[in-house]
């Protein structure tokens, strides 16, 4: 498949890398901050980075999925603050990542700096149907750690 991108600031392509997969397995894209200078996420707060670009998903078939970057959650606690960002295949404004910090200090984001990374996945628009009973499981209504703990 290929993924239409425009890109929506002139630093795209020259200063600010367009999104790329960092090696040949990787299942997402990094994307990076579109910034004119440095942008200080406060602990405890949340921010909007711009990435300088806007994608068009070939149809419904496909969503755009924003990720944290594993060294930035794990190791600082800077995650998008929605927890996973949706790109609906309808939407042609700028991807923009809100990013929250739940680290112990404040972050801050440089022009270019890797601040997430998308993936392209398959969607099923699941038809509803309403009805009174479900089918039967072993789990039934059991919720959360309702199926033990390993």
């Amino acid at each position: 498949m290929k993924l239409r991108i425009k890109p929506l600031s002139p630093k795209l392509g020259r200063e600010i890398p367009f999104p790329y997969y960092a090696s040949a397995g990787a299942a997402a894209m990094d994307l990076h901050a579109c910034l004119d200078g440095p942008v200080t996420i406060p602990r405890g707060e949340s921010r909007v980075i711009p990435t300088g670009f806007a994608i068009a998903l070939p149809s419904a078939d496909y969503v755009a999925l924003i990720f944290a970057r594993s060294g930035l959650g794990i190791r600082l606690g800077i995650t998008p603050a929605n927890c996973v960002g949706v790109i609906d295949s309808d939407y042609r404004g700028e991807v923009r990542v809100a990013l929250q910090n739940s680290g112990p200090a404040d972050y801050t984001v440089q022009p270019g700096d890797r601040i997430a990374q998308m993936a392209i996945m398959p969607v099923v628009q699941a038809g509803l149907e309403i009805t009174d009973t479900l089918d039967h499981t072993a789990r039934e209504a059991g919720g959360f750690g309702s199926t033990g703990r390993n």
